[in-house]
């Protein structure tokens, strides 16, 4: 299903395939670090459920996962997969499927742990600065947001893409190392994802003013 879809739209889909399980596990270092208490969690661009499974059995007891992706077919294997998840039976989590995009996601929860799967580096800045936005509001002050990059794709676009491509992708940087600079506090480099991706770790501070200790570790 996924590689059909990527066919059909690449753009949105944004790879040719999942996410591999050690780049799910460094998205999903947040929720191993907060420890037994319950958490609330969004997952965003979940695709056909790579992270989502990884991501499901990390959940302490009495944990919310709220789960937007926009693609329908997707929505529906998602809905399929939370449904059958053995982990579900034993660790009681409530967990929804929303089919609709991050923007228009209308909720008045605050979130511990956001994990984004959008391929932001497919959209407009524009686009981007848009959900960038919404992820910090619906942070929790102290909550993580964990998003990937493919490694090389500037180089690559550089080097195939039109002018005009190369420009968006050069903004679209732009606007993320905007948000590094003022949220990062983690860098994880996945050589075993199929391609090799970097983990961002971006926490909203508890104080507007501190400044986060930023860290950078190779994953294998």
């Amino acid at each position: 299903m996924f590689l059909a879809e990527a066919a059909r739209d690449l753009r949105t889909t944004g790879a040719v395939a999942p996410s591999g399980r050690a780049l799910a596990r460094a998205l999903t270092e947040p929720l191993r670090a907060q420890g037994p208490r319950p958490l609330t969690v969004l997952e965003v661009g979940a695709g056909t459920g790579a992270i989502t499974r990884v991501l499901i059995p990390q959940l302490p007891r009495g944990s919310r996962l709220d789960i937007v992706e926009a693609n329908p077919r997707f929505t529906t294997r998602l809905r399929s997969l939370v449904d059958a998840h053995p982990a579900l039976a034993d660790r009681p989590a409530r967990v929804t499927v929303h089919q609709t995009l991050v923007e228009n996601l209308t909720t008045d929860v605050r979130y511990d742990v956001i994990v984004s799967g959008l391929p932001l580096t497919n959209f407009t800045p524009a686009q981007v600065e848009r959900i960038m936005s919404r992820y910090m509001e619906l942070l929790h002050p102290g909550g993580t947001l964990t998003y990937f990059a493919y490694l090389g794709t500037r180089r690559a676009r550089a080097l195939t893409a039109s002018r005009a491509e190369a420009l968006r992708h050069a903004a679209v940087d732009e606007v993320m190392t905007g948000y590094q600079r003022r949220y990062a506090t983690g860098r994880w480099t996945v050589w075993a994802n199929m391609p090799p991706a970097c983990a961002w770790h971006l926490q909203v501070p508890l104080v507007p003013a501190h400044r986060q200790h930023f860290t950078e570790t190779t994953r294998r």
